[in-house]
């Protein structure tokens, strides 16, 4: 969407702050030992008191209320009964829907410590994504998000996972424009002030190729490498990015 009123920033600034509020209420309960349903229940709790609900549940009817990933699994994983463990690294991919706007975030997160692979993995994601955000002005184009991400990415020796991407988000989860983690001239959409869309990172330690699971939701890397994401909603300004879920 582009923020056409008052009540389009304050919806959108309310959305990435009860966003924000869930995902760090999930983060400090990172713990070897939790589940990951334990972990959306969580989420949940937080979400409900502030008046917010499960956009992937509401638009999909996902089974979960956050998508939470862990290890080889990218995106989309269904919260239920696995146990974290050290050295896991658990992906809290958390959509919040409130009055009608919708705000979208994930970090990548290490369970105890994360072996030295691992932790330059993540890193990698998140110094992708704010790569990709220095991007960000009026008259940029998708594409040029995407070349920043996806340089940063090849310079660490990673992957990016080209099938899977940043979008438009607002009044509902995916809208446009696509935002892509490589270069594609197919994703030339100039940007405006006032749009809102996230950036994110999807990166695998080895293939970019992905395969979806029998539950019909979570993607995972093809070779079973491991994966991070990162990723914040953002708003074109006149001086360049803001960030809704920081």
């Amino acid at each position: 969407m582009s923020i056409e009123s008052v009540e389009d920033l304050a919806g959108m600034e309310l959305a990435g702050k009860v966003t924000r509020a869930v995902l760090n209420a999930m983060k400090e309960a990172v713990h070897p030992g939790i589940t990951t349903g334990e972990l959306d229940e969580i989420g949940a709790a937080v979400m409900h008191k502030a008046g917010g609900r499960s956009a992937p549940r509401l638009v999909y009817n996902f089974p979960g209320r956050s998508c939470i990933s862990v290890n080889d699994e990218i995106v989309h994983g269904v919260p239920g009964k696995r146990r974290l463990v050290a050295g896991d690294i658990v992906k809290l991919d958390v959509t919040v829907e409130v009055n009608g706007y919708m705000a979208d975030a994930c970090e990548s997160i290490g369970v105890g410590s994360l072996k030295r692979d691992s932790r330059r993995l993540v890193d990698c994601a998140t110094l992708a994504f704010h790569n990709g955000l220095a991007q960000v002005r009026p008259g940029a184009r998708a594409y040029d998000i995407g070349r920043a991400v996806h340089r940063t990415v090849a310079q660490a020796g990673y992957s990016v996972v080209n099938d899977l991407m940043g979008h438009g988000i607002g009044r509902t989860i995916h809208e446009q424009p696509s935002i892509p983690n490589h270069f594609d001239p197919r994703c030339a959409d100039i940007l405006t002030e006032g749009l809102v869309f996230t950036i994110e990172p999807l990166i695998s330690m080895g293939d970019s190729r992905t395969v979806t699971l029998k539950d019909g939701w979570t993607v995972r890397t093809r070779d079973r490498s491991l994966a991070a994401h990162h990723e914040h909603t953002v708003v074109v300004t006149a001086d360049g990015a803001r960030l809704l879920t920081a």
